[in-house]
């Protein structure tokens, strides 16, 4: 399994996928033409389907450049598209951000476009938020007001451009602001949809969760590889992995570059009656001498510090996705409490000490690799849940590691034998 694209690579292969369907959809068309079309030589036949081929990638606006400029006081963002679009804006606090609404467009911008900031904005990312939709998150140094948000048309051969100006405020005048803005921040893009199996379920259900996407990319290493691509990408390989067995049926929570919040993938596994969530990351730390595979387990509290550090990056995937942190309701509060049902964690706990004996025998791990936290994905009180950290992309090691399709491809198939040993036994106790 081939490393997957990164960010806007991601976008560009789903625009190649559409171009591909609407040749392939020409030819037939063409086949059915009659004595003319049948005429046509297979050369003219070839060069008219690459005539008709950039029709397809012309469906989404492509995003050509995108800059901050300005400074602390007033600041300006601004996005060159080929063709014009409509979008809407509006702020959320706590941490204070800008969200940019789109339809869905092609990212063709450099993989470290809004790694770096200007005056008011920190730095800024993007991507797929939901079908048909994109975003763009400012990340603000404080509290800040959209003066102007406002299409600029192409002119003499310029690109259309989205320009949203922002000037410095205080915090009570950031609130007031929000109040009167027209948009209703949304809570969430909806959960995948339920995947409904064929007929009745003979088998165990697996769920693989590749973690973050869209403009959640997670962390990233020195030589820039993303984690959003490497979780996939591995997801793809397990999966693989898992149906070669025959032991199992499989599901993601998502195959391609898209946003799904943490509780979202939890309730997915919920939805489809799952007896097994698999949520695969990679993460990165300051301390770049840390490297190898890890499990963890859910807690209330961290096991260790670096366990602390790795959950909390995880869980502020909301805050990444310009979503509001609402309270938990009391429904919410008595799951949490239900959480500690036994039966669910020591299914859990006994899933990952085999997931460690097993993949300790094909890569290196983390020293006491088996670790605990309160990560929101494994939050379900019925399934049992792990969280496998693959390695850190902080390291140069394990970043180098993560990104080789054959080390995929091995611990991949170290963990579909743990996951087919546990399965069976697990049968083997429901039948007995």
């Amino acid at each position: 399994m081939s490393l997957a694209p990164s960010g806007p690579d991601g976008i560009r292969r789903e625009s190649m996928h559409r171009r591909h369907r609407l040749a392939s959809l020409c030819a037939a068309r063409l086949s059915r033409l009659g004595a003319a079309a049948r005429g046509l030589a297979v050369p003219a036949l070839a060069g008219l389907l690459l005539l008709l081929a950039p029709l397809a990638a012309a469906a989404d606006p492509v995003a050509q450049a995108a800059r901050v400029v300005g400074d602390d006081q007033q600041t300006r963002f601004v996005l060159d598209l080929d063709a014009p679009v409509d979008f809407v804006t509006f702020t959320l606090a706590d941490p204070y951000r800008v969200v940019i609404d789109l339809p869905e467009i092609e990212f063709a911008l450099p993989p470290d476009a809004g790694s770096v900031g200007r005056g008011l904005v920190t730095e800024w990312r993007y991507g797929l938020f939901a079908t048909g939709k994109s975003r763009i998150i400012l990340d603000l140094a404080g509290p800040a007001v959209i003066e102007e948000a406002y299409l600029q048309p192409s002119v003499e051969g310029l690109p259309a451009r989205v320009v949203v100006s922002l000037g410095a405020a205080t915090r009570e005048a950031f609130l007031a602001a929000q109040e009167q803005q027209a948009v209703e921040p949304p809570s969430a893009p909806p959960p995948p949809e339920p995947q409904t199996p064929a007929g009745p379920r003979t088998r165990p259900l697996v769920v693989l969760d590749p973690g973050h996407g869209g403009f959640d990319p997670g962390a990233s290493g020195p030589d820039g590889v993303i984690e959003k691509d490497i979780t996939l990408a591995f997801a793809l390989a397990m999966r693989e992995a898992l149906e070669d067995t025959g032991a199992v049926d499989v599901i993601l929570t998502r195959e391609d570059d898209r946003y799904i919040s943490p509780g979202d993938r939890m309730i997915f596994a919920r939805e489809q009656h799952a007896d097994l969530l698999i949520s695969i990351h990679a993460d990165s730390l300051r301390q770049t001498n840390v490297r190898g595979t890890s499990v963890y387990t859910l807690s209330e509290r961290a096991s260790d510090q670096v366990t602390a550090q790795l959950a909390e990056q995880e869980n502020r995937s909301v805050l990444l996705a310009g979503l509001q942190i609402e309270a938990a309701p009391t429904a919410v509060a008595d799951i949490l409490l239900d959480l500690t049902r036994m039966e669910t964690r020591n299914l859990s706990v006994t899933f990952a000490r085999a997931l460690i004996e097993q993949i300790g025998e094909t890569t290196s791990l983390l020293s006491n690799p088996h670790r605990e936290d309160n990560f929101a994905v494994l939050r379900a009180p019925e399934v049992p849940s792990v969280l496998v950290e693959l390695g850190f992309l902080s390291n140069t090691q394990d970043e180098a590691q993560l990104a080789s399709a054959a080390w995929q491809r091995r611990v991949a198939a170290a963990m579909a034998a743990a996951v087919e040993g546990f399965t069976a036994r697990q049968l083997a106790a429901w039948s007995g």
